[in-house]
C-alpha cells in the first residue's frame, strides 16, 4: 500500500481519482481555486497542478502550437501559451491550503530541482512526473530521493524508456512508485487506448499501476479499474468554452462527477476473491435451493427408501448432497407429503 495523506493506494483500495487542472486555470488564481472546490464536490481524491517555469523546457521562442479553442483553430507561440499559465509565487501554497481544507490530496508536476524542493517544503504527499519528462533521469532521481511517492506517466514511451526511468527512481532509493499507462494524444481514440499495456507494466515492474486518461467519457476508466488500475488522472475544466488548448477535451464538473460515480461502480462490481455468496443472496439459499422432502405421506418409524424421497424447494431440509444421511434411516414421527426432511426427523 502507498499512502497519500489519509488515502491508501493499491490493490483492495478504492481507485484513487485525480482531477488534472494542468494549465486550465489560465493563469487565474481565483479560477484555480474554483476548480479545486468543483473537483472536490465531484468526489475526486486528489487535484493536480503543474508548478513549472517555462524556461525549464523551452528556449526557442519561435516554436508554435496549434490547438482547438472555443470552436476555432488557434496557432500561437508555445512560450506565450505556457508563460501565461505559470503559477505565480505563493499560489501553490494557497492551493495546497485550499485542497487540505476541502479534504482532497494536493499534488503537482515539477519541472526543475527548485520545483521539487518547493513541493517538499509544502509537504506534498505525491509528486508527479509527466510523460514529457520521463527521460529526465536526474530529476527522477531527485524526486525519488525525497521519500514522497512518485507518480510516473509513460506517454510516448517504449520499454527501454520506462526501464531507464524505473532504474533512476530506484537509484533514488526512498520513494514508492505508481506507474501510469498513458497515450499522449488528445483525445485518445479507442484504437490507441491500449489498456493491456498497463497490465504489461504491472507484470514487468511489479509496482501499482494506473491510467492517465485522455479518452472521452468514463468508459475507458471503468475498464481500467476492472483490469487493476489503482490510480486515475483526468483533465478537468469548469467550462469547455474557456479559452485555451485543453478545455475542449477536459471534463466539466458534471462530467467529472459522472466519471467518479462510474469508476466507483466499476470498483464495487469487482467485489472480492472470496468464494462466498453475496449478502443479497443469503435468503435465496433457503428459498430457491432444493431439499429432501417426503414423496408422499409417511408414517413414523418408516425405513426411508428412494421412492419415499424427492427434492423440492425450499432448501430448509437436508440437501440433495446429504441423501446418504437419509436413506436407510427411520422416521422419528409421521411426515406429510412434501414436508422437508430434517436431521431431527430421523432416528
Amino acid at each position: 500500500m502507498i499512502r497519500a495523506g489519509q488515502r491508501l493506494i493499491g490493490e483492495g483500495q478504492p481507485c484513487f481519482i485525480a482531477a488534472e487542472v494542468g494549465i486550465n486555470h489560465n493563469g487565474d488564481l481565483e479560477l484555480a481555486r474554483e476548480m479545486v472546490r468543483a473537483a472536490a464536490a465531484a468526489g475526486v481524491d486528489g487535484v493536480k497542478f503543474q508548478n513549472f517555469a517555462t524556461e525549464d523546457f523551452l528556449s526557442d521562442h519561435t516554436l508554435t502550437y496549434t490547438y482547438k479553442s472555443q470552436g476555432r483553430q488557434i496557432t500561437e507561440s508555445q512560450w506565450d501559451m505556457f508563460k501565461r499559465a505559470e503559477l505565480k509565487p505563493g499560489w501553490l501554497e494557497n492551493l495546497k491550503v485550499l485542497c487540505d481544507s476541502m479534504g482532497v490530496v494536493f499534488f503537482s508536476t515539477p519541472t526543475s530541482e527548485d520545483g521539487v524542493r518547493e513541493l517538499v517544503d509544502l509537504r506534498a504527499c505525491l509528486l508527479k512526473n509527466g510523460s514529457d519528462y520521463l527521460t529526465h533521469v536526474p530529476l527522477l532521481e531527485l524526486m525519488a530521493s525525497t521519500g514522497i511517492p512518485v507518480v510516473v506517466s509513460t506517454g510516448m514511451a517504449d520499454h527501454e524508456d520506462i526501464d531507464a526511468a524505473m532504474a533512476a527512481i530506484r537509484r533514488g532509493g526512498r520513494s514508492d512508485i505508481i506507474l501510469l499507462h498513458c497515450t499522449s494524444s488528445y483525445p485518445t481514440a479507442p484504437s490507441d487506448t491500449n489498456l493491456l499495456r498497463m497490465i504489461a507494466m504491472r507484470d514487468r515492474y511489479d509496482v501499482p499501476v494506473g491510467f492517465s486518461d485522455h479518452t472521452e467519457g468514463w468508459a475507458a476508466a471503468a475498464q481500467a479499474v476492472t483490469l487493476g488500475a489503482c490510480f486515475l488522472e483526468k483533465h478537468f475544466t469548469l467550462d469547455h468554452q474557456l479559452p485555451g488548448p485543453d478545455h475542449w477535451f477536459s471534463s466539466t464538473p458534471d462530467e467529472l462527477r459522472e466519471y467518479v460515480q462510474q469508476v466507483r461502480f466499476a470498483g464495487q462490481r469487482l467485489g472480492n476473491r472470496e468464494l462466498q455468496p453475496a449478502a443479497s443472496e443469503a435468503a435465496g439459499r433457503k428459498e430457491y435451493r432444493l431439499s429432501a422432502v417426503a414423496a408422499h405421506d409417511l408414517e413414523g418409524g418408516s425405513l426411508l427408501r428412494d421412492d419415499m424421497v424427492m427434492f423440492r424447494r425450499p432448501g430448509t431440509g437436508l440437501l440433495p448432497k446429504d441423501l446418504r444421511l437419509v436413506l436407510g434411516r427411520k422416521l422419528a414421527h409421521p411426515l406429510a407429503s412434501g414436508a422437508p426432511i430434517r436431521k431431527e426427523d430421523l432416528l
